[in-house]
């Protein structure tokens, strides 16, 4: 398993993964910026620096995240969101096939392993309003607001 940390706009991203796929994309306050990047991450690496530039809207580097059937089931429904496009936990447990799953499709997501890659922040709560994001609800409002630049009045 490599690691490598880069720089972004909302901190240090750590990044892991190995001839598989990337399982793990983090982001920390602070960090020692990596020096050299390993082969097996230089994709990754080079296609969040271009989202982060605003050149890329979607990821095509292989994932390989850890997780529950159920847990996996809901990260592949959150890479259907559509770039600059939210949906609410609702929906996305209607989509899933459970309305009452509603609680465990939030766990899940919360549990997502590979931020903005696997965009768990497109999903808000049913009143347009921003619910719980792992990295802070203000990096949360900053990648909708760079996704969708015209939504900032609507969504805030």
């Amino acid at each position: 398993m490599q690691t490598v940390f880069i720089n972004t706009p909302l901190g240090t991203a750590k990044i892991k993964g190995d001839e598989n796929g990337v399982s793990v994309i983090s982001i920390l306050q602070e960090g020692e910026i990596s020096k050299v990047i390993p082969h097996e991450l230089k994709d990754a690496v080079k296609q969040l620096q271009e989202y982060f530039d605003g050149k890329r809207t979607q990821f095509t580097f292989a994932l390989n995240p850890k997780g529950t059937d159920f847990q996996q089931k809901v990260w592949k429904a959150l890479l259907e969101i559509p770039y600059g496009k939210t949906t609410s936990y609702m929906d996305l447990s209607k989509k899933l096939g459970d309305v009452k799953a509603i609680r465990a499709v939030a766990s899940a997501n919360g549990k997502n392993p590979l931020w903005i890659v696997v965009p768990c922040h497109r999903v808000i709560d049913s009143d347009g309003s921003l619910t719980g994001y792992a990295g802070g609800l203000w990096r949360k409002k900053w990648l909708l607001e760079h996704e969708n630049p015209s939504a900032q009045q609507s969504l805030f």
